[in-house]
């Protein structure tokens, strides 16, 4: 059999793969091995060992040979019990928040559809626009507190006509709370939909959830990743029943699968052990922050997730990134992402032990 020519295989990738993937990196995730893993805003609790044994009990008497229910109802019921979500609104469930833009933008898509959200955000709400062919236009928070630019927001609206617009509650990577009555205004001038993102809810007691059915372009968004569950890979999108038939139409057959479904049912029915973990995230996230803003020379953002946005001393935010990763503890480096995130790392709420030695690896490094 012939080798295959890389030049002719290079030839067809140019001819027919659409130019703005081919300028893309994929999206990468570093190798954590042997490291304390600050950088992706997981749950750094795993379950007790009595919760454990009753969850592979249950695992050991769900069969997979059938498909999983295709609409996850039993899931549908436990969500709205524990994420209070309105009778009257619908729920769409998604393999992660990730397939929920994905599936939002598939709906809407339109070489004049525009994507609308803020900077720096969430990088997914970019990507996925520009992988469905859809403009995007991001408008910059303030510089000086990651607010929202409420004036630049309403004169992009009126111009862009966006049929999209995010806004994560509190934002990723800078941990804020925008103002509500400065997302209603928002809300109300969208002539589309208004997706809040509110994927680090189980942090702060601000939601928009119980707003739905108030305003008829409103839908919130969430993901069990950030509770304690994020190898699950499952999020949900509740809002006006007519918007979600729509949306889902372009959901794949029997996307969250049985064990997911079972999985996550069956932690959100022992909710109490999550809401002590969540606590104790949140009790680490004061004295994380405290510890930092001792520290000369680094500035730490006010947090309501549970991570802690940090800018460090001009220019140096690469090399405390390797040296920090050198002494075993791997944070996010943000620096070059946006320039709002110049010379920023992101850390992520750890163990005791694990924010310790975090603290002790940023000190070193500087």
């Amino acid at each position: 059999m012939a080798a295959v020519d890389r030049m002719d295989i290079q030839a067809a990738i140019e001819r027919w793969v659409r130019p703005e993937i081919r300028a893309l990196s994929a999206y990468h995730v570093p190798d954590s091995s042997g490291l304390i893993k600050l950088d992706a805003m997981e749950n750094p609790y795993s379950w007790p060992e009595a919760l454990r044994q009753e969850w592979l009990e249950l695992l050991h008497q769900t069969d997979v040979n059938r498909y999983p229910d295709p609409q996850g109802n039993a899931l549908k019921q436990r969500l709205r019990i524990s994420m209070q979500i309105p009778e009257e609104a619908e729920v769409l469930l998604g393999n992660g928040s990730d397939e929920l833009i994905q599936m939002l933008a598939l709906t809407l898509a339109g070489s004049d559809r525009v994507v609308l959200s803020v900077e720096p955000s969430f990088v997914m709400y970019r990507m996925i626009a520009l992988f469905a062919g859809m403009p995007y236009q991001g408008v910059p928070l303030n510089s000086s507190d990651f607010s929202l630019d409420l004036p630049a927001l309403l004169t992009a609206i009126e111009q862009h006509q966006p049929a999209i617009i995010y806004l994560a509650y509190p934002n990723n990577p800078t941990g804020n709370l925008f103002e509500a009555v400065e997302i209603r205004q928002i809300i109300e001038a969208a002539p589309g939909l208004v997706i809040v993102d509110e994927a680090y809810a189980p942090f702060t007691a601000a939601s928009f959830m119980s707003e739905l059915g108030r305003y008829p372009n409103l839908l919130v968004m969430r993901t069990l990743s950030k509770l304690g569950l994020a190898g699950l890979r499952l999020g949900l999108l509740a809002g006006p029943k007519p918007w979600l038939e729509e949306v889902d139409k372009t959901r794949l057959p029997y996307n969250i699968n049985t064990l997911s479904q079972v999985s996550a049912e069956f932690a959100l029915r022992h909710e109490p052990v999550f809401d002590e973990q969540t606590q104790l995230i949140r009790q680490q996230r004061s004295q994380l922050f405290a510890a930092l803003d001792d520290i000369d020379g680094i500035t730490p953002y006010p947090s309501d997730a549970n991570f802690i946005l940090v800018r460090m001393p001009t220019r140096r935010a690469n090399e405390i990134h390797t040296a920090m990763r050198d002494q075993k503890v791997l944070v996010k480096n943000l620096n070059g992402a946006h320039p709002l995130l110049t010379d920023c790392l992101r850390i992520t709420i750890g163990t005791p032990e694990e924010n310790r030695a975090a603290i002790n690896a940023l000190k070193t490094a500087l």
